[in-house]
């Protein structure tokens, strides 16, 4: 199973990366993991097919991490896409989704797509199950607007991937990382401590708790970013591949 890195940035292009969208394909799956406001043009440099993609992840609904889904769906609609494409999220998807269509280009949401789309609210700590992949959500915290937030600990073809989107410190990144393949974490400053954000500092404090298999860092500001040549762990770059 392979996953590329389509956008690893933050909400404001830090270092000039794509907002964040992960692509994760195998014998049996092919899905992303958020869409942010940059991901189309992201996908179409990186010669994404993006009418095999299934299945869609989405954490919470702030822009870099939501706002790519309406230029995605128009895309698909004039491409005659015709395979069915499932998005699933939060609860309050469905009416968030219309919401960000009616805003970016009005009508849209009204245009019956030439494939079936589905949209799917999940459950914090409810595994749910779309096709070859289990995904079970965890509540986290990134402030009070935007959200449901939700992190997730997806499994397919006998491997776990672990994001825990963007959060701070929350005890429920322990079972959601736990001995995970592959846990990707936020780490948006090195040592400063803010609220809705994780520091690596903080994070390390934790690692041996979570025991990730691997470890690789993203959605970093300018501060991490000034530091990638002097960190011990993996950092995220976009059109980055990882072999789970």
């Amino acid at each position: 199973m392979q996953l590329r890195f389509i956008g690893c940035g933050d909400a404001f292009g830090s270092g000039g990366r794509a907002n964040t969208c992960f692509h994760v394909t195998g014998h049996r799956v092919n899905f992303l993991i958020d869409c942010g406001a940059s991901s189309l043009p992201a996908l179409k440099r990186l010669g994404v097919a993006r009418d095999d993609i299934d299945l869609i992840l989405i954490t919470h609904f702030h822009g870099d991490h939501f706002g790519g889904l309406p230029f995605l769906l128009l895309d698909a609609q004039f491409t005659r896409r015709t395979r069915p494409l499932v998005i699933a999220g939060p609860q309050g998807i469905e009416a968030r989704l219309t919401q960000v269509m009616e805003a970016l280009f009005e009508n849209s949401s009204k245009t019956k797509q030439r494939f079936d789309l589905s949209v799917v609210a999940l459950t914090p700590e409810q595994t749910h199950s779309f096709g070859a992949v289990n995904v079970t959500p965890f509540a986290v915290v990134h402030g009070e607007s935007g959200g449901p937030f939700l992190g997730y600990r997806v499994e397919a073809e006998d491997r776990v991937i672990a994001y825990t989107a963007d959060t701070e410190w929350t005890e429920a990144l322990i079972p959601l990382g736990r001995d995970a393949d592959l846990l990707i974490a936020e780490a948006y400053y090195y040592d400063k401590v803010v609220k809705n954000h994780l520091s690596l500092n903080t994070l390390e404090a934790h690692l041996t708790e979570i025991n990730p298999k691997r470890l690789v860092l993203t959605h970093m500001s300018d501060d991490m970013l000034g530091r990638l040549d002097t960190l011990t762990h993996e950092a995220a770059s976009d059109g980055m591949v990882i072999e789970i």
